[in-house]
């Protein structure tokens, strides 16, 4: 059976991502047209949002009534999903597969991906629904139907609940226990299928606190675990100041020239730096996914602009400082062996990259950051997933407790799985969840620009 879901895996990811490449020019050219249609709004406005970033800062739950979440919650809710296992066991992963210039591809689809983000944000915000009770919900559902009319619109929409609820409610909280268990095996030798039950739940207490609960748990917890990984990383940064430059001159040259660093027998070369540094990206970032819409949806803000503002900051946090980071961290250490054949890769690359300059803490530092990422990443994506499984089933109470089960024993069973499969089953249903979304977003784009030009 095994065997048979992986090929059927491979065969979807070579169509989406590996030899055709179609998620890849979709998501770059998405990002590039709006960043033409906007002027450039992450460069025009990222000091505004610094600027709101900082100015909303919290950690005492500024209060959002039914309307949903505060802006600041919004965010940190979107990077909890965005600053997962991505940033490092991604970022390892990528750095094993693509090369150092799979860095230089993800700062690339991330930069551009700021724009899409901030067309999702700005979409999700004009086409909300406040239902009979007065709660706030939103998403890319929404905007799909508002871009394409009649049974198109509805087939659409429901194709993309479907894909983010397998996507991210089941796939992607898979990944997430698969790596908290993975780390915890590794530093304490605890057994991955213990991590993942204690980890479930945990989680399942947050799951039925509701929306406000969540709001209140991101935004306590993401600022806080961001600084101490982001410490714990410059720390060894100057530690290994010495190979920082040539590191940051892997990067670039290997985007383009592989070779120059690796030689040829690795077989390394720029298709391989582009789908790697692309595909995790996306996972890591999620621009253009249709994931972070359904939190930006809640905020309450003067108008959709300002969230589209600050959606762009998750962005730029999540790949330019937190993953780059990690990759530093990573090729500062010397232990990157590309494609080599029991070369370490994933998680354990990350362990071993960190125990060169902490010692054996380095084990325990990455499973406490593991377990902060992937945790907060299980609620953000338990979250979007439900805000989908409430419009497919019209807010079903049954439907939700159903959803939340099976979304809790993903999480179980996903802590002791291969995670090479585990990775593949991702990226195939992320890249199916972003099709209906981005076309949507292109159909609307001329919404997006005329916001964008009255800011």
């Amino acid at each position: 059976m095994e065997a048979f879901i992986t090929g059927i895996v491979a065969a979807v990811n070579d169509v989406l991502w590996n030899k055709q490449l179609l998620l890849l020019f979709l998501l770059l050219g998405t990002g590039v047209f709006f960043t033409i249609r906007t002027r450039f709004v992450q460069v025009r406005k990222f000091g505004e949002g610094c600027r709101r970033l900082f100015g909303s800062f919290s950690l005492s739950g500024e209060k959002a009534g039914k309307e949903g979440m505060s802006s600041f919650q919004a965010l940190t809710t979107a990077i909890a999903a965005q600053v997962g296992t991505g940033n490092i066991t991604g970022c390892a992963t990528a750095l094993y597969s693509g090369g150092p210039g799979a860095i230089f591809w993800m700062w690339v689809s991330a930069f551009f991906g700021m724009s899409t983000i901030y067309g999702e944000a700005v979409l999700a915000q004009k086409y909300r629904t406040v239902d009979a009770n007065g709660q706030v919900t939103g998403g890319p559902i929404y905007y799909i139907k508002a871009a394409f009319k009649g049974k198109l619109g509805s087939f659409m929409a429901g194709f993309f609940s479907v894909a983010i609820i397998l996507a991210l409610g089941f796939m992607g909280n898979m990944v997430q226990s698969n790596s908290i268990g993975s780390a915890f095996q590794t530093a304490f030798g605890v057994d991955p299928l213990i991590v993942g039950i204690l980890v479930a739940l945990v989680a399942a207490f947050i799951f039925i606190g509701g929306v406000k609960r969540i709001a209140s748990f991101t935004e306590k917890v993401v600022p806080v675990m961001a600084l101490f990984y982001i410490a714990g990383c410059l720390i060894i940064l100057v530690i290994n100041r010495a190979a920082l430059l040539e590191a940051i001159r892997s990067i670039f040259v290997c985007a383009f020239n592989p070779k120059a660093v690796f030689g040829g027998a690795l077989g390394l070369g720029v298709k391989e730096a582009m789908r790697f540094g692309v595909a995790r990206g996306l996972f890591s970032n999620e621009a253009g996914m249709g994931s972070t819409p359904h939190a930006h949806a809640m905020a309450k803000v003067e108008k959709p602009q300002d969230q589209g503002v600050i959606a762009m900051m998750g962005v730029f946090i999540d790949t330019f400082i937190v993953l780059t980071l990690t990759a530093l961290v990573i090729l500062t250490s010397g232990l990157l062996q590309p494609m080599a054949e029991g070369g370490l890769t994933a998680t354990a690359l990350a362990q071993a990259a960190f125990n060169q300059a902490f010692g054996s803490f380095g084990n325990i530092f990455i499973a406490i950051c593991m377990l902060c990422f992937a945790f907060s990443t299980i609620i953000g994506w338990y979250f979007f997933g439900e805000s989908n499984v409430n419009a497919l089933f019209k807010g079903s109470k049954k439907a939700k407790v159903i959803y939340a089960v099976i979304a809790l024993c993903f999480i179980v069973v996903g802590s002791f799985q291969k995670v090479g499969l585990v990775w593949d089953m991702s990226d195939m249903f992320n890249g199916l969840m972003v099709i209906p979304n981005l076309l949507a977003v292109l159909a609307l784009s001329g919404v997006v620009a005329a916001m964008a030009k009255e800011d």
